[in-house]
């Protein structure tokens, strides 16, 4: 499959599709969006918040969740925040997520299967992390955006002025229901 994508990508470069596409560092709508790596939103959500390329600064990871204060969720958005011009940020949260109820127990078992040793595992609970809660899921879609943007909002680093609102979008219709 890779070799499909790299010979593809060969013929949009020779074919200069790219031009279409050429936009600034800087997002026209000062906009950052956290949301979700969920494979339904690469079209939907930008086709259903009428967002072109160079508009927005989207940041995605399993959840659309903040995990850490100090990791790079946040980082990304103080770089886009102080650097490129972000006044707000959207926390994009998504019907269906397939982070939603994950088990950290079912997880742990799973790496297992796939070969990942228990003294792995062991390391980095010795290294601080509290695997459980790194790797748990959350119970409603609702509580994990209102929790992420509490998040962004009482960072130290986020300046006070950013404007932070957290929505959940129907991965069918593309409809966005305001959360927060």
């Amino acid at each position: 499959m890779i070799d499909d994508i790299l010979a593809y990508n060969k013929r949009f470069v020779e074919e200069k599709a790219y031009k279409k596409y050429a936009a600034s560092k800087y997002p026209n709508k000062k906009i950052a969006i956290l949301t979700c790596m969920d494979t339904r939103l690469v079209e939907l959500l930008p086709a259903a918040l009428g967002l072109k390329n160079g508009d927005v600064k989207i940041i995605k990871n399993a959840g659309g969740v903040v995990t850490s204060p100090f990791g790079s969720v946040i980082r990304s958005l103080l770089v886009a925040i102080i650097e490129l011009g972000v006044e707000e940020v959207m926390v994009i949260g998504h019907t269906d997520c397939g982070v939603q109820h994950i088990d950290s127990e079912m997880m742990i078992h799973h790496m297992k299967e796939r070969g990942i040793s228990q003294e792995s595992i062991d390391l980095m609970k010795y290294c601080g992390i509290d695997f459980e809660k790194w790797l748990a899921g959350f119970e409603t879609v609702e509580q994990s955006v209102t929790d992420t943007v509490a998040t962004i909002r009482n960072h130290p680093l986020i300046p006070a002025d950013v404007k932070i609102g957290g929505y959940v979008i129907d991965t069918y219709t593309g409809e966005l229901t305001v959360i927060c």
